[in-house]
């Protein structure tokens, strides 16, 4: 027996326990992994409340790093006593120890901690799929992303500045704004005092911007439009805020462009994600990259991580600890 987090029903943080399961034995294709940290992010969230309906009971958490127990029977991915970390398998990783499926793992790098690893895959990944698949910036450019001083955006502005893009980020508070200053972001937009679309036209000569990363969702999807260039891009892949309400084609004017890309389908083959995880570990590795981890929890207290997470008390990256 090892103790996992389970949700029997989907609601608020309560309904997350922290309960005994029994782990089989790895399957064919499977390996079990010992936890020694769980990353904490909003699609957790979404899967707890049942926005993103899961089959009940279930695990919860997409991010995990850990040591290689065993494997099964034809698993060419991983062996016994390997440190890896991983992203995109079922859901699970508030939890001791694991049984998933071993193509979704990745070999930890020996010069990055669990912790840093545990708190760097989904949202390292998603800024790689983001900045390189979905819109391939280039030097020179300038981008509005909001939500900068989240787990996501701290790596999006080191990751911009590594590639010579100017950054106009979004936040919710004066201490956010200087978190976001000191990781990069060129320039600030204090979004509860400051015209969003305004200060875009202004900080661009009226030019606005090419493309937008927009993980806020319902209380940021109209500016965001409004900030676009003609032929410009509008990426949806959040809704912190809440879902966006249904959207008239007449609102994509000049034009305009609307994705709402996942990381799933980026890593679906074994070839993307070892080609987007060793990416994401040259940028971490060469420094260009930092990895702050600013909330730790333990995992039977997941309930608070999430309240606080919901709450925007969070900065950079938040990891569970068994």
């Amino acid at each position: 027996m090892v103790k996992a987090i389970q949700i029997r029903k989907p609601g608020g943080p309560e309904v997350m326990e922290w309960t005994d399961v029994t782990l089989s034995k790895p399957g064919p294709g499977e390996a079990r992994v010992q936890l020694h940290a769980a990353g904490l992010n909003f699609i957790d969230v979404y899967h707890r409340t049942g926005l993103y309906p899961l089959p009940l009971p279930a695990g919860i958490g997409m991010e995990g790093a850990g040591v290689v127990e065993e494997v099964g029977a034809g698993v060419t991915e991983v062996r016994q006593g390997d440190r890896v970390a991983f992203c995109n398998g079922p859901p699970g990783s508030y939890a001791e120890a694991r049984v998933m499926p071993a193509r979704s793992l990745v070999k930890l790098p020996r010069s990055i901690d669990f912790e840093t690893g545990a708190g760097m895959m989904l949202k390292g990944l998603t800024v790689q799929y983001l900045f390189r698949r979905t819109y391939k910036l280039q030097r020179g450019q300038t981008i509005l992303f909001h939500a900068a001083a989240g787990g996501v955006g701290l790596i999006a502005m080191q990751w911009a500045k590594a590639l010579g893009v100017t950054v106009i980020g979004t936040v919710g508070s004066e201490d956010k704004a200087e978190l976001a200053r000191a990781h990069g972001c060129d320039h600030v937009i204090l979004y509860k005092q400051e015209n969003i679309v305004e200060r875009v036209r202004e900080l661009t000569d009226g030019k606005m911007v090419p493309v937008v990363y927009d993980s806020v969702g319902k209380d940021t999807f109209s500016a965001s439009l409004d900030c676009l260039q003609p032929f410009g891009l509008m990426v949806s892949f959040g809704n912190s805020s809440g879902p966006v309400p249904p959207v008239q084609l007449t609102a994509l004017k000049a034009t305009l462009y609307l994705t709402r890309p996942s990381l799933v389908p980026h890593t679906a083959t074994r070839a993307n994600l070892e080609e987007m995880s060793a990416d994401l570990f040259k940028q971490v590795l060469s420094g260009k990259v930092r990895i702050r981890i600013d909330q730790h929890y333990t995992m039977a207290d997941a309930s608070q991580a999430h309240r606080d997470l919901e709450a925007r008390k969070t900065t950079g990256q938040t990891v569970l600890l068994p």
